[in-house]
């Protein structure tokens, strides 16, 4: 059984649940614009999204430990990979072939669906395919790539190729509800980075705690945040969201305090990690809310 956990260990388990989170979304945008949805096609959705997160979490294991990186992170429990690679080596080519054979699955999945839904969804998927595999090893070194490739990811591909998936169309309330996802993945990413600064230094990445340091990249963090509540006050207001979705403002009660603590221990690392929780718990627990407005009738 440890052999096996340690095998799975790249994939990071633990962080898997966000891309269910964002498919759960976008189920909400499809049931409340079409009332009801091919429960197949969900489940193959489910599973492509997991696929792809698992893609994402390989290469990026993968490309860190050939890089260097690991040997100069120290990790946290939110940042600096899972440490599968440093302690043993020769899983490299495992975790390669992990990133590959989900990037395949992933690419299947889109083939499949192209066939059912037609090319207007080949943009997303294409972009989607692109930022898994180019992330780590090119986007991270452009710190506006770096910051928003990420939300791009979970947010609008994730949550609008689920709803187009399931409808055939896309809509602004898709587009609207993906908003929250992809200001707040984009934090998740940013505030990760914050223990990493001097490592990802040392390898040529360029992100914004780097270029601008992590007192000035903690308002940023602060202002996607507030953007990821503004965007379901305005979807409500413009009526592509219903107005049950406002519980999403729930978690707005924990964002405040996760501010103030980043802001205060931007250049602590230690005194950080309970806001980096916070942080997860929000990243996750607001598109579910948003998802449950929008599936309560």
């Amino acid at each position: 059984m440890n052999d096996i956990k340690h095998l799975l260990r790249p994939m990071r388990p633990p962080f898997l649940v966000l891309a269910p989170a964002c498919v759960v979304l976008g189920l909400g945008t499809a049931i409340w614009t079409s009332g009801k949805v091919n429960i197949l096609y969900l489940i193959i959705t489910l599973i492509g999204s997991i696929a792809a997160h698992i893609s994402v979490n390989a290469f990026n294991e993968y490309f860190d430990f050939k890089s260097g990186l690991d040997a100069r992170t120290e990790r946290t429990p939110f940042s600096g990979g899972s440490g599968t690679l440093p302690a043993e080596p020769a899983l490299a080519r495992h975790t390669l072939g992990i990133a590959l054979i989900t990037f395949t699955v992933t690419g299947l999945i889109g083939l499949y669906f192209l066939q059912v839904r037609g090319l207007f969804l080949l943009p997303l998927g294409l972009l989607g395919l692109l930022l898994m595999f180019a992330y780590t090893p090119w986007m991270t070194r452009n710190p506006w790539l770096c910051l928003i490739a990420p939300g791009i990811g979970f947010g609008p591909l994730m949550v609008i190729g689920t709803h187009f998936v399931l409808t055939g169309k896309y809509s602004w309330t898709a587009f609207t509800a993906s908003l929250v996802p992809f200001f707040l993945v984009n934090n998740l990413l940013l505030l990760n980075q914050f223990p990493d600064v001097e490592a990802d230094r040392s390898v040529g990445r360029k992100n914004f705690p780097i270029i601008i340091g992590r007192q000035a990249s903690s308002l940023i963090y602060g202002s996607f945040l507030l953007l990821a509540f503004v965007s379901i006050t305005l979807g409500v207001y413009w009526g592509c969201l219903p107005k049950f979705c406002l519980i999403g403002w729930f978690s707005f009660v924990i964002a405040v305090p996760a501010f103030i603590g980043v802001h205060r221990y931007a250049d602590h690392t230690e005194r950080l990690l309970p806001y980096m929780r916070l942080n997860v718990v929000i990243s996750i627990a607001t598109p579910v809310l948003v998802a449950v407005g929008l599936l309560v009738r």
